[in-house]
């Protein structure tokens, strides 16, 4: 009996590109025994996630015992010094190079630094040139000297040398006195620090310049465009040669590369950016995932919603966005002479239907879902593939209830968050709590009642989390849960808000024992988020090689001449009778249809000679299991549909 497996190794130990071990196995043994259920009912007993480790080179850490452990900015001070100082080393670089340039802001960044010029565009030959004066003020070992000056000096100073961005930058500072950092006694920027001693602290072999991008000053459009530098440095050469494997692995898994590459979705120019076109490979694949989430949500008691595109303008003029999200929203169209405006979000949708009609409290709690898309306005030079576009959709739901209903609705908005994540290879998260804002609505007692209701949710499931405080909605506190992918790279995705602004503005009530009206607690929640952003971080987690279950072509059958053609097409008929994805290629010498289907990632390959179409078999191959062996095509069929209904996490 063969095992259709699910088990995944990745190891970015070399620089080679890098292949699942197995995806789906066809070792034909045993099933993995901790299969994924399409059920409801409390998992508490399986996961507890770990959060917030630094990431590793070895994602799987028992793939490489001498993995290099990359550190971050928050686990080592002494390496987000480095970056800061690498950033004004750069900046003392470039003026030594371009002594026209203008300075502006030059930050640390999770993976090193930045630094925005006003000055002629750059081309990559630059980027060697002001890495070579880099090495040589590195080399110097110049002391980093910290100052204090009033701002009148600070003012006296920035404008002798001209530096019309830094005075911008000295306005908005609210400080009196003014700390400014000294690069030796050669160039000099305001800045509130940290850095090393010394630029001798750095080693110049584990700082290396990456590429420039244009900038708008202060992200505004209508200001000057900036040339912006982008860097990385690290502790030491082992760090940065990891840090570059990662990257380059990163580059291979690119969702936009590999998405064109296997025919998945596409973005027309004539259609406009930001916009995505489902292909029909990528179509089925996010049929899979709907029809998944549709059925496990009905199964957990939602109640399926459809709703509209667009809306009254007043409508959003209730919820608030109008005022509070109006650069995010598209402008207004008038439709016999009424504005409509379309939908940025699906909320105030779901609250008409909850008024469409009177509630008691024997009601609760009232659970509605919907695969809604909406529409954000975003600016042509933040887009980037299915992660920022401008049409998506989310896979919404909301909760009406009680007070007392809190803690239990949201441990089980847990545990079906866990359950849908499992389903995709996703189990270790990062878990944030953030609690109430100086600026927020709603009585202290009921944010109090519902801060402790999701640490108690949290708790009960054995999820470490970290507190973000002060830092949840002004309408309510709030769970973010990031998922880790193949990588180590985390992704946010679920997020779990209460509200005590919407249920206010739309007025919505029901009826208490006492039949007196009360207001409900709604409870916003997502999974995936949108559907479009989940994707792309499925084809980069997977690779593009998607578990069987997902698989938009689950088998290709290849005739090894055309005279097996006719059987091959009626063993393919046979598997789409059972729901298989399967195709049927030919035309092309063997070896060529096995490496084309190998290209495109079709995980199973059922070849047909004469000997086959003699005993009415196929003989499979595997993408990564290799040659599996001569079986009957019902064989085939029963091993495929076991794997595909019953897929296991990584």
């Amino acid at each position: 009996m063969a095992t259709l497996a699910v088990a995944t190794t990745y190891s970015l130990s070399s620089i080679a590109p890098l292949k699942p071990r197995c995806r789906f196995g066809f070792r034909f043994g045993s099933f993995l025994s901790s299969h994924t259920k399409l059920k409801c009912s409390s998992i508490a007993t399986t996961t507890t996630v770990a959060v917030a480790t630094d990431p590793t080179v070895s994602v799987n850490p028992n793939s490489n015992p001498n993995r290099v452990i990359l550190p971050s900015n928050e686990s080592s001070d002494s390496l987000l010094r480095i970056r800061h100082t690498c950033a004004h080393v750069m900046a003392m670089a470039v003026q030594k190079l371009y002594p026209d340039a203008k300075v502006t802001i030059g930050p640390w960044i999770e993976n090193g630094f930045y630094y925005d010029f006003d000055m002629e565009p750059l081309t990559d030959k630059d980027l060697k040139r002001i890495k070579k004066e880099m090495d040589r003020i590195i080399g110097r070992n110049l002391p980093l000297l910290r100052e204090e000056v009033s701002r009148d000096e600070a003012q006296r100073r920035i404008s002798a040398l001209n530096e019309p961005y830094k005075l911008e930058i000295l306005e908005n500072i609210k400080e009196d006195t003014i700390t400014i950092y000294h690069i030796g006694n050669e160039w000099w920027d305001l800045c509130a620090g940290p850095h090393v001693d010394s630029t001798g602290n750095i080693n110049k072999k584990a700082v290396e310049l990456e590429s420039i991008a244009g900038a708008y000053w202060r992200g505004d459009e209508r200001k000057p465009m900036l040339q912006r530098i982008y860097g990385t440095a690290w502790e030491n050469e082992e760090q940065l040669k990891a840090y570059l494997t990662f990257k380059e692995e990163a580059k291979r898994r690119d969702h936009r590369r590999i998405g064109q590459d296997l025919d998945l979705f596409s973005i027309q120019d004539d259609a406009g950016g930001g916009l995505v076109f489902w292909h029909p490979k990528g179509a089925i694949v996010r049929h899979i995932i709907e029809d998944f989430w549709k059925k496990i949500h009905l199964k957990c008691g939602y109640d399926l919603l459809y709703t509209p595109h667009v809306a009254k303008a007043d409508l959003w003029k209730i919820s608030g966005h109008l005022d509070f999200y109006k650069e995010n929203m598209y402008d207004q169209m008038d439709v016999e002479d009424e504005l409509y405006q379309l939908r940025p979000m699906n909320c105030p949708y779901h609250i008409l239907v909850y008024k469409s009609k009177l509630h008691s409290y024997r009601d609760f709690p009232i659970r509605v879902a919907e695969l809604g898309t909406v529409y954000r306005y975003e600016l042509s030079g933040s887009l980037h593939g299915l992660f920022r576009v401008r049409g998506f959709t989310q896979d919404d739901a909301h909760i009406f209830c009680l007070d007392d209903h809190i803690k239990d609705e949201i441990r089980g908005v847990l545990d079906l968050t866990e359950q849908i994540l499992l389903q995709f290879g996703f189990d270790k998260y990062e878990v944030n709590l953030s609690t109430r804002p100086e600026k927020a609505v709603g009585d202290d007692d009921i944010w109090e009642k519902a801060t402790t209701a999701l640490e108690d949710a949290l708790d009960d499931k054995g999820w470490s989390y970290q507190i973000d405080d002060g830092g949840g909605a002004f309408y309510g506190p709030k769970i973010d849960i990031k998922i880790e992918d193949a990588l180590g790279r985390k992704w946010q995705c679920s997020t779990i808000q209460v509200d005590f602004n919407l249920p206010q503005r739309f007025d919505i009530t029901y009826v208490d024992s006492n039949t007196e009206k009360r207001r409900p607690i709604m409870i916003h929640r997502a999974v995936l988020g949108s559907l479009e952003r989940f994707f792309g971080v499925l084809i980069e987690h997977y690779a593009g090689d998607f578990p069987l279950w997902l698989s938009p072509i689950q088998a290709r059958v290849l005739p090894v001449t055309d005279a097996q053609l006719e059987y091959c097409n009626g063993v393919a008929n046979k598997l789409k009778m059972y729901g298989i994805r399967v195709e049927v290629c030919h035309g092309e010498r063997l070896p060529k249809l096995i490496r084309n289907a190998e290209k495109q990632k079709i995980p199973l390959m059922a070849v047909v000679g004469s000997k086959e179409v003699e005993t009415e078999t196929v003989t499979v191959r595997s993408r990564f299991g290799g040659e599996l062996g001569t079986m009957s095509v019902d064989d085939f069929i029963n091993r495929i549909k076991l794997a595909s209904e019953n897929p296991v996490s990584l």
